[in-house]
């Protein structure tokens, strides 16, 4: 027996080091074009979006978001952007290499530029219940995926998976898709909430908590949020016709920055409307409401993501990879745990906590294999297959 494979926490089972798939051939290198092509493809559709979004406003952007960033100030990395995506494309070419990927960057930059490029003027906002987020998309992917796909370089849980690994364009449609229905998700868990629980409103305990103060609105925020959702959660993988659904989240078998984005949308409605029933019943203010969503979001990223940060006792105060990940297992022992998002301890509460010591999984995904398409995974729960 290998000096690592040891016996811990559950009897009888032994915990390996995962065998990360070959995926040399996969992995980025100067000279290839691969770097400069799809750098120019990626900035030189992020900046077309931008452009759109500019130029209609109503319907490609959401109101919530608008309210936050300076279109000023966006107007200076978009010029910022648009140039490099050119000059990354050219790069390809000279390189001699991916040229197909230098001319589909370049394309898309030039689309930006003949709809306005960096100098368009703002269309109108003209008010409309339900737009596109694309602006939301634009921002998050540029941020997001610049700063974890850098973190998950240089400090990897996993250095033999590489950035484009296995199903990274399924997973990123998964993301782009979920972001642009942002506005749907909100405005049916805005009407939802005070709908269905507008009777279990009570004008004295949202008073008692908006005159906390902010980091302790934020904590009871926190804490009551992660009740409710570990209950939706647990749902989806015991009650009956609900596993299906959400099989389609733990199908991914590569964990990354990405991964977290895989759902099909009847979990993600399903969740993501229930997720406003504590939120609206609490009343926090403001504040301490943007940064439960601010810390939310990230969270949802960061538990996926393929990255080795040790956190000690913190581990087991809130949710981190290495607990997040042993919730996609498909090890025996893992299977039905670590429901928590946020707060580990309603796991410890009700026996459904799985941290075995040091170790995380050896696999990951679901025990039987679903469609590898977004459609069959779409179909998948209607079709009457079991897991």
């Amino acid at each position: 027996m290998d000096e690592r494979e040891v016996e811990t926490q559950t009897p009888g089972h032994v915990y390996k080091p995962r065998e990360v798939p070959e995926m040399s051939k996969r992995f980025f290198a100067i000279g290839q074009g691969r770097i400069s092509g799809y750098v120019s493809v990626l900035l030189g559709a992020l900046s077309l979006f931008a452009v759109l979004c500019y130029r209609y406003p109503s319907y490609l952007t959401t109101q919530e978001l608008r309210n936050v960033y300076d279109p000023e100030v966006l107007r200076i990395v978009l010029r910022v952007a648009m140039w490099t995506a050119l000059g990354f494309g050219l790069l390809t070419f000279a390189l001699n290499k991916r040229k197909r990927l230098g001319a589909i960057g370049c394309l898309l930059t030039l689309l930006g530029f003949a709809f306005g490029g960096y100098s368009i003027e703002a269309g109108p906002v003209e008010p409309s219940t339900i737009a596109i987020g694309l602006d939301w998309l634009v921002l998050d992917l540029l941020f997001t995926g610049a700063a974890f796909v850098f973190i998950e370089k240089v400090v990897p849980k996993y250095e033999g998976q590489a950035i484009l690994r296995p199903e990274w364009q399924l997973d990123l449609f998964y993301f782009s898709l979920n972001h642009m229905l942002i506005s749907v998700f909100m405005l049916v868990g805005n009407y939802f909430a005070p709908a269905m629980f507008g009777w279990a409103v009570n004008a004295n305990v949202q008073a008692f908590i908006s005159g906390l103060p902010a980091l302790v609105q934020f904590i009871v925020l926190l804490a009551c949020a992660d009740f409710f959702q570990y209950w939706v959660h647990r749902g989806f993988h015991e009650l009956p016709g609900m596993w299906n659904f959400h099989a389609v989240h733990h199908s991914t078998e590569h964990m990354d920055w990405l991964a977290g984005s895989r759902q099909h949308f009847v979990d993600t409605f399903t969740t993501r409307t229930l997720a406003m029933v504590p939120l609206y019943l609490i009343g926090a203010d403001k504040a301490a409401l943007d940064a439960y969503v601010i810390f939310a979001a990230f969270q949802a990223v960061f538990i996926h993501a393929n990255v080795r940060f040790e956190f000690g006792p913190l581990k087991y105060v809130l949710a981190t990879p290495q607990f997040h990940h042993w919730h996609h297992s498909s090890d025996r022992p893992a299977i039905d745990t670590n429901y928590a998002v946020h707060l580990p301890l309603w796991d410890k509460l009700f026996g459904t906590f799985h941290m075995p010591g040091e170790h995380w999984p050896a696999e990951y995904g679901t025990t039987k294999r679903l469609p590898r398409t977004f459609v069959g995974q779409v179909l998948f729960p209607f079709k009457g297959g079991k897991q």
